[in-house]
């Protein structure tokens, strides 16, 4: 046997809940590659940040392990030119960089060289200038 289906009409209520339902989630879904609800940003650092303050340690005639000790890793240590190293420090602020009012440093701006003699000691030191106070 079998069954026919009746319908039911359907009352004013369940077809607005409906639509409110509907329009609801076609909403969220709209909003969703809205700007307003945008995707979380890591702030972005590259190279070593060194202020004035620790640049001014350096003194002439210290070695490359109490360079190391002071300022950490340099960014570019070439094969080609040993006796050159070079700290540079680019920040892409991000979503809390942003926050934070945190301005971007671009285009290697903070660069620091630092060049050494055939003995390993500090003979040279450049970019001092361009390193941010504190």
């Amino acid at each position: 046997m079998i069954k026919t289906l009746n319908f039911r009409p359907l009352s004013h209520a369940n077809v607005l809940r409906k639509i409110v339902i509907t329009s609801m989630l076609s909403a969220t879904v709209a909003m969703s590659g809205c700007s307003l609800l945008s995707v979380y940003k890591i702030d972005l650092p590259q190279g070593t940040a060194i202020t004035q303050i620790q640049a001014q340690k350096l003194k002439l005639g210290m070695n490359q392990n109490q360079v190391l000790y002071t300022l950490g890793s340099p960014a570019i240590r070439d094969t080609l030119e040993p006796k050159r190293w070079d700290y540079i420090y680019d920040y892409q602020a991000g979503t809390e960089g942003r926050r934070n009012g945190i301005a971007d440093v671009k285009n290697a701006s903070q660069h620091l060289v630092i060049y050494f003699d055939d003995n390993g000691l500090v003979s040279r030191i450049e970019g001092i200038d361009s390193l941010p106070a504190s």
